[in-house]
């Protein structure tokens, strides 16, 4: 059985944010602490696709994805190494 993944938990709507005119915004700081992120942290921004129409994004730790794309092809990879 494979491993679960964090995002595999469940959703739901933790804070709503304003996007100001440089196209910026700020992830409320109780957010921040529970996700451990840091100044300096690098998030990667995952879009989703419905019917061809954008209907929503999501953020992860950079590291967070890198892990999970280790895992996904490591096995791959270990296979292609040994032929």
């Amino acid at each position: 059985m494979p491993k679960k993944q964090c995002c595999d938990a469940g959703f739901r709507v933790d804070a709503i944010v304003n996007v100001d005119e440089r196209g910026q915004m700020i992830l409320p700081k109780e957010l921040r602490e529970r996700a451990g992120l840091k100044p300096g942290d690098k998030l990667a921004v995952a879009t989703f696709e419905r019917e061809g129409q954008f209907c929503c994004m999501c953020l992860m730790k950079a590291d967070a994805l890198a892990g999970m794309v280790k895992d996904l092809l490591g096995p791959m990879m270990q296979h292609l190494d040994a032929n």
